[in-house]
């Protein structure tokens, strides 16, 4: 299969364009898969959740079909899922994946970050490491100039408070200060979901959906001291 590139238990699909993770990936991969990276796609949840203005910047979206990430479903033994870089949103949903200990989810367009907490307590219950980097629900200088220390500081009291047994938060390990202080405080550092504009998003769209074909994107096993195995 073009694109995919398996070493080990270590499977990764990385810039293929995809808008849905392919069912043969599961069928193929799903048994024996560890860690898996879908990173640098056009995954995305529910078309029909996105107003006209969004829908016009994407050039192969033609029906009311939902978008989701069902297929994660076959991948039963799944530690580490890496999903940077795609347009998931609020309405992102996960399988049940118990043995999950590692998400990324940089660069998205996650705006909701209690229902996300929510929803990954029940599904991920074995999270430690997880990174929201990029996305409007993570207030730092990835998203707005306007957002300070004081803000990320709340932010990562309120997500340890939601979970408390992460042992990283966007690539920082969490210190037992702010175990302590999410303990406390964390019930009252409630991030509000901001206002987002359709046009902003509408715009990020337009540009991942016109992105370069020279992009580049390192889909070998070099740093995982091991021989890739294509499947065809």
């Amino acid at each position: 299969m073009a694109g995919l590139v398996v070493c080990g238990t270590q499977v990764s699909y990385i810039g293929q364009d995809c808008r849905e993770i392919p069912e043969h990936l599961g069928r193929d991969c799903g048994h024996f898969a560890k860690r898996l990276d879908l990173s640098f796609n056009l995954l995305r949840v529910a078309l029909n959740s996105l107003p006209i203005c969004c829908l016009i910047s994407l050039t192969c979206f033609t029906s009311s079909k939902v978008w989701s990430l069902e297929g994660l479903s076959a991948f039963g033994s799944l530690e580490e899922l890496i999903l940077d870089n795609n347009l998931l949103g609020d309405d992102l949903v996960l399988p049940g994946l118990p043995q999950l200990h590692t998400l990324t989810l940089n660069k998205n367009q996650i705006t909701d970050l209690e229902c996300l907490l929510d929803h990954l307590a029940k599904a991920t219950p074995a999270l430690e490491y997880l990174s929201l980097l990029g996305n409007v629900a993570c207030p730092n200088e990835l998203v707005s100039l306007e957002k300070d220390e004081d803000d990320y500081k709340r932010y990562r009291c309120f997500v340890l408070y939601k979970l408390p047994n992460l042992k990283f938060l966007d690539a920082q390990k969490v210190t037992r200060q702010e175990r302590e202080e999410a303990l406390l405080r964390g019930a009252f550092m409630k991030v509000v979901k901001p206002k987002v504009s359709w046009a902003s998003v509408t715009m990020f769209t337009m540009g991942r959906t016109q992105r370069a074909t020279g992009l580049s994107v390192t889909t070998s096993c070099e740093n995982w001291f091991c021989e890739p195995q294509l499947l065809s």
